[in-house]
């Protein structure tokens, strides 16, 4: 729903992400991108959501999954947190564990043929007390090709503006750690 433009319905909308989603995975060298189909702005921390990204851990069965930060930060940052990356990360992180890794937890999953499966690490973006540092100083100009992707979200920013945004942003993220520039997370590891 994010978007000022006059004429602008959220059928195209939703269309248009999608096909900056599906850019953005190609710049990052990824084969597909799954889409959930639930409306942007009306993300919640409910079961039918933990339920399908359960379903694509059993699908895929990483030994990582990097999601949002799931609670709101009043830092006056970058703003307060969109309520759509509080619910993701939420929602993600109880598929995690247990919903996941547990046979009586939608046992349809395992119907379906999708076998409960035990994530080793989850990474939350954004969470105020990081404790992994990854140098990404190698691929500055990959990440802001797929973050300037989403064209509907820049604002009319040029590539070079947001190229030396982010330089700043993920310096300041490598400041100390010995890395021109940083993403940063939260590890939590489950026992598997």
């Amino acid at each position: 729903k994010g978007s000022s433009e006059p004429g602008m319905t959220e059928k195209r909308l939703a269309g248009i992400r999608q096909k900056e989603q599906r850019d953005a995975g190609e710049v990052l060298g990824l084969s597909s991108v799954k889409f959930l189909g639930y409306p942007d702005s009306y993300l919640t921390p409910n079961l039918d959501v933990r339920r399908d990204i359960a379903r694509e851990i059993r699908r895929h069965k990483p030994d990582v999954v990097i999601c949002q930060y799931p609670m709101r930060i009043l830092d006056g940052g970058w703003g307060s947190g969109h309520p759509d990356h509080i619910a993701a990360g939420e929602n993600t992180l109880a598929a995690i564990f247990p919903t996941a890794r547990d046979h009586m937890t939608f046992p349809e999953l395992v119907d379906e043929g999708f076998e409960p499966h035990k994530v080793a690490e989850a990474w939350i973006m954004g969470h105020p007390e990081p404790d992994l540092w990854i140098d990404i100083s190698d691929h500055m100009e990959t990440s802001v090709r797929a973050l300037t992707s989403h064209v509907t979200q820049m604002s009319g920013q040029s590539f070079k503006e947001v190229f030396d945004r982010t330089i700043e942003w993920r310096g300041e993220r490598g400041k100390g750690h010995g890395m021109p520039q940083a993403d940063v997370f939260k590890r939590i590891y489950y026992r598997r």
